[in-house]
């Protein structure tokens, strides 16, 4: 649900998978066909996760980070893992890349970058995420909702950025 002041997006768990699902739609209706999906950790690791599943394809996970600060609200330096994580050997062919949003486009661009410039043997590279923002630099090959207001996006699970083990389990403590 879109705040009316537009600065603002709450994102139930079933809204969150049926932009997934929708998605997936979109890169389907596309015809194009891939040999791997590589999702961004953490935010790319849940679409990542179903896109795998329903187009069973193997997945890849690199891992990066930028949102630290301020219980992942603030951009920070962006860091970006050296190896990436998969199933089969070295990632290589047409490859699926899979984050949760565009928001100003510097992960999304230099992870890009760095998969051009450092691993021939991808063939081909798309993207693919849920929101893409008016403000973002890049443009992704798939999105479901592109977002001129730029929100800030609250997902569903973000309750566990502030969640502390003790916390949790003063929660199940009958």
């Amino acid at each position: 649900m879109l705040t009316e002041d537009g600065k603002h997006l709450y994102v139930s768990y079933d809204e969150y998978h049926n932009l997934i699902e929708k998605l997936a739609i979109k890169v389907h209706q596309s015809g194009w066909q891939f040999d791997t999906i590589l999702c961004l950790a953490r935010g790319g690791m849940r679409p990542g996760d179903i896109l795998s599943r329903i187009f069973d394809k193997p997945l890849a996970i690199m891992s990066t980070s930028s949102y630290r600060a301020e219980a992942g609200t603030q951009q920070g330096k962006l860091d970006i893992a050296h190896y990436i994580t998969t199933p089969r050997g070295e990632i290589a062919g047409k490859v699926l890349l899979v984050d949760d949003l565009a928001d100003t486009g510097h992960t999304l661009n230099v992870v890009i970058h760095q998969l051009k410039n450092n691993y021939r043997p991808i063939t081909e590279l798309r993207s693919a995420v849920i929101w893409a923002k008016g403000v973002s630099s890049f443009t992704p090959d798939y999105a479901v909702e592109f977002l001129p207001t730029n929100p800030w996006i609250h997902q569903p699970f973000e309750s566990y950025d502030t969640m502390s083990p003790e916390q949790l389990q003063a929660k199940w403590v009958v």
